[in-house]
């Protein structure tokens, strides 16, 4: 197995994401968290699970259950690596050109 890398401004928006639900709805944070620790297992067991998105820098993303964000990533020579943790409306394809 790869290891598995977060960017930077992922974990910003993994974190941001938690905050968010926890304070409208106490506990549902603690739910996002352990969805989204969930999906990256996946990702990490079976890389090619994500759907394929092409382009300049080709990656993937999977859904999270139970909420309406993606992981993004991209399956690197050494590693996996997570672009985004995104909302499934908000701005799509804003993280398309990070590395």
């Amino acid at each position: 197995m790869k290891p598995l890398k977060v960017g930077g401004l992922a974990a910003l928006e993994f974190r941001e994401a938690v905050r968010w639900y926890e304070e409208r709805r106490p506990g549902w944070g603690s739910k996002l968290f352990d969805a989204i620790a969930h999906a990256t297992d996946l990702v990490r067991a079976h890389p090619e699970i994500g759907e394929a998105r092409k382009g300049r820098l080709p990656s993937r993303k999977l859904r999270v259950p139970g909420f309406p964000y993606y992981v993004v990533y991209r399956i690197r020579e050494g590693d996996i690596y997570v672009v985004a943790i995104a909302h499934t409306s908000r701005r799509p394809g804003y993280w398309r050109d990070r590395r």
